[in-house]
């Protein structure tokens, strides 16, 4: 263990010590399942990086549960649960929807009788439409193409427990919001909002996203190699978009490959890695815990923060 500002640092193994004997059985076939595109997960991931995780949410759940107990008891109201928010953050094509699914899978074997739900805040960007008219289209990502007012508005509600909650829905597929269709939560005992800015502070808003939630998790790697895996991510995309001329990468794929990839690498230059250093990266020591990726997406050091 390494201990930096306001963090303990673990190797891979030291952090496997932490409750790993116990993990919750996950199958080969559910891993394939859950993990995303190009991203790798194994078994072992399962047993020295996200049972240890599982557990210390475990402990900070437990411990927020007797925090809502004990306040509701001193100001002498009945007490009504709240949902307990998982924040997961990082960069695009890092990873960060793998470990929200499978936190997600874990934490449904932990609490089988609990409800646990899970959001990406990617269908508060705006409409391509609504960028467009904004000429910001090229700025998809950036703080001032997100919805901030209702995303706050949203976790504002989550957190109130204000019953069945609607968020708009978005579509990689499309790489649009989906006209007419929504993602619905039915009281979630336990949410995991999933995204890009999920531990920024919105422009104009008094309040970080990150203040509704009761753990945080950030997805680090090194960029060289966040844009390595968004390329492949992209090749991939390619790939399977070639049938389907509704699918947004459709046009590309159908086109001289070589200057398809041109523009992916232009768009990850001039948009997702200026995104990642002027406003994503910047939010990484916000977070609980900061899983560091390296090859193979395989996670090397895990940060635990010493003070929340």
């Amino acid at each position: 263990m390494r201990s930096e500002m306001n963090y303990y640092k673990f190797s891979r193994d030291e952090w496997a010590t932490f409750h790993a004997h116990n993990f919750a059985s996950v199958s080969d076939a559910e891993l394939t399942q859950l993990r995303s595109l190009n991203d790798m997960i194994s078994m072992d991931d399962v047993k020295k990086i996200y049972s240890p995780l599982r557990h210390l949410i475990h402990i900070r759940y437990r411990d927020y549960q007797q925090d809502e107990y004990t306040l509701s008891q001193f100001i002498g109201v009945p007490h009504h649960p709240h949902p307990f928010i998982i924040g997961i953050a990082g960069s695009v094509a890092v990873g960060k929807s793998t470990t929200a699914r499978l936190l997600q899978l874990l934490l449904s074997r932990a609490y089988p009788d609990r409800s646990v739900q899970m959001i990406t805040t990617d269908g508060f960007l705006y409409s391509n439409a609504e960028l467009e008219r904004r000429g910001i289209l090229d700025r998809k990502g950036f703080p001032e193409s997100y919805n901030m007012d209702l995303l706050i508005h949203f976790l504002n509600n989550v957190k109130n427990n204000s019953g069945v909650i609607r968020a708009p829905k978005y579509s990689h597929q499309i790489y649009d919001i989906v006209p007419d269709e929504e993602e619905v939560l039915d009281h979630p005992d336990i949410l995991i909002v999933e995204g890009i800015n999920v531990l920024q502070l919105p422009s104009k808003q008094p309040i970080y996203i990150s203040d509704y939630f009761d753990f945080s998790i950030y997805v680090d790697a090194d960029p060289a190699l966040i844009e390595q895996w968004y390329l492949e991510r992209f090749g991939m995309l390619l790939d399977t978009a070639f049938t389907d001329p509704t699918n947004y990468y459709y046009q590309y794929a159908i086109g001289d490959r070589n200057e398809a990839f041109q523009m992916a690498k232009d768009v990850w230059r001039d948009v997702n890695l200026k995104n990642l250093n002027e406003f994503i990266l910047p939010t990484k020591n916000r977070a609980d815990v900061i899983l560091h990726k390296t090859h193979d997406h395989s996670i090397d050091e895990v940060a635990l923060r010493k003070f929340n």
